[in-house]
């Protein structure tokens, strides 16, 4: 069988890297960083030795990457990205789903239409790749922002809009600390679940526990609030049990003061490992002047992605639910 063009990009991109780790002996993610950067740069580092250069030159030789496109080099990177995870990452390193990113840029498409120009942030960037994926739905003028603080993940994360000929403006740092950056129109992200360790930076949250470790979730769903714009959209990959746990009473009190619920959409199990990583993508709009909640919020339970007639009944709904909500 012939390979497709994502698969020849990914085994170049992986047989470079893999080549680069036995020279220097470092992780696969870290190589792979440095594969991104020859592709990009055109050839490699100064610093390295005559034998790994030579190689390096050769396989760069065997590449016409000017031919894929951007999808393309996305869909190869996350493939790399996700060989280099196996194994080794934890549950918050997990990469989103690529049909969850393609939802998410749909929606994106859908709640900005009609604007000439946007601002849009990840605040857990991760790979970059839902910021990407959704920057490559978008039909307008963008500017993109993303914070990330892993350095490894962030690493990938620049690459990643690099080769794609992406400008995003990153920051490198405790995505709970303050940002040195005006309210955006757009926040998209697949929020990491669990307890944030810092209690002293919790308690300038609304949504600290009352007593002992605050949830993250809930502390990036306040933080990614502050940074939107007034009347502006969020949309977050939460998980499924997002409005029942012990301190959720608290979290649906903050939505009902300072934002509208425009939509929840029930992702299908199949897309996760387990059950319990099950995961919905919750639409919000920041409160302003004109906003309101809409009469009938978008409540979609997304069939398996595999049964596409059912995928595009859904699509269908959604997009004559759009028709009426703008």
């Amino acid at each position: 069988m012939e390979k497709t063009s994502v698969e020849t990009l990914f085994s170049w991109l992986d047989e470079t890297t893999e080549l680069i780790q036995q020279h220097k002996n470092e992780p696969y993610l870290d190589s792979l960083a440095v594969t991104m950067d020859i592709l990009f740069y055109e050839g490699s580092a100064e610093d390295m030795d005559d034998i790994l250069s030579h190689k390096l030159q050769n396989a760069l030789a065997n590449i016409e990457f000017q031919s894929y496109d951007n999808e393309e080099i996305r869909k190869a990177v996350q493939l790399a990205i996700l060989k280099g995870m196996k194994g080794s990452t934890q549950q918050q390193h997990l990469m989103t789903p690529e049909t969850v990113g393609l939802i998410v840029g749909y929606l994106a498409d859908k709640l900005t239409k009609g604007k000439e120009a946007i601002r849009v942030f990840d605040p857990v960037s991760g790979t970059g790749n839902l910021l990407t994926t959704v920057l490559g739905q978008l039909k307008q003028d963008v500017k993109a922002f993303a914070s990330e603080v892993d350095p490894t993940l962030i690493q990938l994360s620049l690459r990643n809009a690099n080769l794609q000929k992406k400008q995003v403006e990153f920051f490198h740092q405790d995505s709970l600390s303050p940002f040195l950056m005006e309210p955006v129109d757009l926040i998209v992200a697949d929020l990491p679940v669990g307890y944030y360790p810092d209690d002293i930076r919790a308690n300038d949250f609304e949504l600290k526990a009352d007593s002992g470790h605050s949830y993250a979730h809930h502390l990036l769903i306040e933080q990614s609030m502050k940074y939107t714009v007034d009347a502006g959209y969020l949309i977050l990959v939460v998980p499924e049990f997002l409005f029942d746990s012990d301190q959720s009473d608290k979290l649906h009190d903050y939505l009902q003061q300072n934002a509208h619920i425009i939509g929840v959409i029930r992702l299908p199990e199949t897309a996760f490992k387990s059950e319990k990583n099950a995961k919905s993508i919750l639409i919000l709009q920041k409160k302003g002047k004109h906003t309101n909640t809409p009469k009938q919020p978008l409540l979609v339970q997304m069939p398996s992605f595999k049964n596409s007639n059912a995928m595009a009944d859904i699509l269908g709904k959604m997009n004559a639910w759009f028709e009426t909500y703008k």
